[in-house]
């Protein structure tokens, strides 16, 4: 059977870009496939009008299948190796998206989300894998951890930007789901307008199933299994049309037999020990950096921004195109951020954002304070109890459209850039493991309060979300060292030292003695590790 295998070659290359960025959208597909239904009549009228706790349990219940497949992505990729897993979730996105599809029932509903969501975060998972395969060759990496964390895969002045192509590829899922909907909402009648939007999603997952057949399995995970030989096959088809002697082949071959080794390693580690005397600071950040990505209220813009606008006065066709114009800011925004991060630094973006996102918050708040009143439900829909009409509605839609500027420009991807970057080698892939689990707790808490929220405190629930604004930022100012631009020696001495939070953007190049030290003792531990694996392997 054809292989794709020359990730460099031009086609092969495309090919692998393609799929793989079909992994992240189909994650992005999961967060709008309600946001363009809660106000429509169609979904409305099918689901006898859900009350606002209705509402939010069916909106959450997509982050609750995510945590859960956050935790079972891992060990299940690690048994069958990534290219089975992979089609193993591109079978439970096409069941979701069945189950969805053919929904009579607001449990069934809720059902088909659970199961999309579960198979999302294994799509989430496979294109960070992809990018390791496609960035690898293209940024020139040669040390020995490269090919284990998506972080290591570029030199310190780009890693930013790097690891946010990930939220960049969900977000144009998110963006063509909306499209999607809207189209099927605007053109299609009754409940085959949601059933063909809901069932469209499961045409990706055929495709990228299809595929994985011609993929070949991961380097690292046949090394895992001490599968050398087939390691060492696969890698010779991927760098040197199957010449096993070629150099590059085998400076790859070493480098995977020491991710390997490293990963061996970090199974004595448990998450108990991300809390202990050195590393519970970096787990910290970790943590409350995702944690703040969801508090910040970007589930208020991305899930229930059509019940923003309604409560502004717009209604129909109005609220559908309006809506849609926030993704794309959402997406262009990103975008335009991405080539800059590095530059910027990461606590000037993250403190930037979240007092920009606390204006516009405290902002709304005020519009809909002053220039709103309380009503029974607004066009039908009980769930919203607040309206506002004429320019002050205008300043409320602006000021959404600016949150999502805002949030784009920088809690987006910067909170999942710094949780990558924090975390030793030895306690990464736990450490970014426990910061995802997080980030979708409060995704699902979020996801289900914001509508309850709407409907019993109305516009206090934008100063709820100020007030967690302003808490970040000093957070952000006292604790949160600077990684940007730095290399992984540097980043673990500005945790291990004493140096302030807020003075750590100032230590480039007073720890070059250390940083030398650093790099000499472990270069001396892996040229022993080298020697030693490779006399077993010759003994073997």
């Amino acid at each position: 059977m054809y292989r794709i295998t020359n990730i460099y070659g031009c086609h092969d290359y495309k090919a692998l870009a393609a799929f793989g960025t079909i992994g992240g959208a189909l994650f992005g597909f999961d967060v709008s496939s309600m946001s363009a239904w809660i106000g429509s009549e169609q979904y409305l009228d099918y689901f006898n009008y859900p009350d606002s706790n209705l509402q939010g349990g069916i909106t959450a219940s997509m982050s609750a299948g995510s945590f859960a497949g956050a935790i079972a992505a891992g060990p299940i990729s690690d048994r069958l190796g990534r290219r089975y897993a992979l089609m193993i979730a591109s079978l439970i996105w096409v069941v979701g998206a069945a189950i969805q599809c053919s929904t009579h029932s607001v449990g069934q509903l809720i059902a088909g989300r659970v199961v999309s969501g579960l198979a999302g975060t294994f799509f989430y998972s496979s294109l960070l894998s992809w990018l390791r395969l496609i960035i690898l060759r293209i940024v020139g990496i040669t040390s020995s951890q490269v090919i284990v964390y998506l972080a290591e895969l570029s030199p310190a002045r780009i890693r930013g930007r790097i690891v946010g192509i990930q939220q960049w590829a969900i977000e144009w899922g998110i963006l063509i789901m909306y499209l999607i909907a809207y189209g099927c909402s605007v053109g299609v009648s009754g409940p085959s307008a949601f059933r063909i939007a809901w069932g469209i999603q499961g045409i990706p997952g055929l495709i990228l199933f299809a595929s994985l057949f011609f993929f070949p399995e991961s380097p690292r995970w046949l090394g895992s299994k001490e599968r050398w030989e087939e390691c060492l096959d696969t890698l010779a088809a991927i760098h040197a049309n199957g010449d096993r002697s070629d150099p590059v082949v085998q400076v790859e071959f070493e480098e995977v037999r020491e991710a390997a080794r490293i990963a061996h390693e970090a199974k004595d580690i448990s998450f108990l020990a991300l809390f202990g005397p050195r590393i519970w600071k970096r787990t910290m950040c970790g943590m409350t950096v995702q944690m703040w990505q969801q508090l910040l209220g970007g589930n208020v813009a991305m899930y229930y921004v059509v019940y923003i606008f309604e409560m502004a006065g717009m209604s129909g066709n109005t609220t559908l195109y309006s809506s849609a114009i926030q993704y794309v800011i959402f997406l262009v925004t990103t975008g335009i951020m991405l080539p800059r991060v590095d530059r910027i630094g990461r606590r000037p973006l993250l403190m930037f954002g979240s007092v920009a996102c606390m204006i516009c918050h405290f902002t709304i708040a005020g519009l809909m304070a002053n220039y709103g009143h309380w009503v029974p439900e607004v066009d039908g829909n009980s769930i919203l109890r607040w309206s506002i009409t004429g320019p002050p509605a205008k300043g409320v839609i602006a000021f959404s459209y600016i949150f999502v500027g805002f949030y784009g420009l920088t809690w987006a991807p910067g909170a999942w850039i710094y949780a990558s970057e924090v975390f030793p080698l030895k306690y990464r892939a736990k450490g970014v493991g426990l910061s995802a689990a997080a980030n979708w707790i409060f995704n699902f808490a979020l996801a289900y309060f914001v509508t309850p929220a709407f409907t019993n405190i109305q516009w206090k629930t934008y100063i709820i979300f100020g007030i967690f604004c302003f808490v970040m930022t000093f957070q952000i100012f006292f604790t949160y060292p600077e990684t940007a631009q730095r290399t992984l020696e540097e980043i673990d001495l500005v945790f291990d030292t004493d140096v302030k939070p807020w003075r750590t953007a100032q230590i480039k190049g007073l720890f070059e003695e250390e940083i030398q030290h650093h790099r000499e003792e472990k270069a001396t531990v892996e040229q022993k590790d080298f020697a030693d694996a490779a006399s077993h392997h010759e003994e073997v």
